[in-house]
């Protein structure tokens, strides 16, 4: 069980080449979503996106990192450049027989909000991630 409220790590397994997955975690925000994952675009000449969901909102993504096929990072952007903010990784490892999808997002720790607040977020994404390794291991095996 894991006691650290600055970072979420979690990983699945998927039968798929690195290379369809990175089809996936190169986009930013991919993973906002309600389990399934939509092509919502965005812009690869910036490294600012803006991903709208109908239910969760909209939200500012920059993109940190992209070393194809196996890393990407983005940092989510709060109402100005100076706000702390979590940092959002993926890494893409061989596993013989497909790959390993890995996220982790750390940076609870220093966002400027409330104990409570914080603990929410925390909890939110942490049973978030789950769902989203779910819809991308769904996606990377659709034809």
């Amino acid at each position: 069980m894991e006691t650290s409220t600055d970072r979420i790590a979690r990983e699945i397994s998927i039968d798929a080449s690195a290379d369809r997955v990175w089809e996936l975690i190169r986009r930013p925000g991919w993973w906002i979503n309600d389990g399934t994952v939509e092509d919502r675009g965005f812009d690869e000449g910036s490294d600012i996106n803006v991903v709208t969901h109908p239910v969760h909102g909209t939200f500012r993504i920059k993109t940190v990192a992209l070393d194809a096929p196996r890393y990407a990072a983005f940092r989510w952007l709060g109402d100005g450049d100076d706000v702390p903010t979590t940092l959002v990784e993926f890494r893409i490892e061989d596993a013989g027989s497909g790959v390993v999808l890995q996220v982790v997002e750390s940076g609870f720790d220093s966002l400027g909000v409330s104990a409570e607040e914080r603990r929410r977020q925390f909890e939110g994404n942490t049973e978030g991630w789950r769902i989203e390794l779910e819809a991308a291991l769904k996606w990377a095996l659709q034809p």
